[in-house]
C-alpha cells in the first residue's frame, strides 16, 4: 500500500518573503494534492480547471474569487469548486493553502 503522511503541513516550508511557493505533496491518477505559500499581496488571476477541486486554507487570510462572488478566507476556511468554475486568491497577509484536485480516472 503507497499513502504519504506529512506530520504538520506548517513545517513542509517557509512562507516565500516574495512571489508563491508550490510543493505536490501527492500525485496519482485519481488526486493531484498541492500545498501553497504566497507572500502578503500575491495573486493568481481567475482561471478555471477542468476538474473538481478543494482549497484548504491553513495559515493567512485571503481574498478568494469564486465565479462572481469574493469570500474572505482565513485558517481553517474550506471551498469545494466544481469543474470550470472561474475562481481566483489575492493573498491578504502571508498565507498557507492546500489545493485538493480530484481527477477523473479516465483522463
Amino acid at each position: 500500500m503507497d499513502y504519504t503522511f506529512l506530520a504538520n503541513l506548517q513545517t513542509e516550508f517557509v512562507l516565500p518573503e516574495k512571489g508563491i511557493m508550490s510543493r505536490v505533496l501527492h500525485k496519482d491518477d485519481h488526486v493531484n494534492v498541492t500545498l501553497f505559500g504566497f507572500s502578503a499581496g500575491e495573486s493568481l488571476s481567475a482561471h478555471s480547471a477542468p476538474t473538481p477541486a478543494v482549497l484548504y486554507f491553513i495559515e493567512g487570510e485571503a481574498e478568494v474569487l469564486l465565479g462572481e462572488d469574493k469570500v474572505n478566507a482565513q485558517p481553517g476556511s474550506f471551498v469545494y469548486m466544481p469543474p470550470m468554475l472561474p475562481h481566483g486568491i489575492t493573498a491578504k497577509t502571508p498565507l498557507r493553502m492546500l489545493l485538493v484536485q480530484m481527477k477523473n480516472p479516465s483522463q
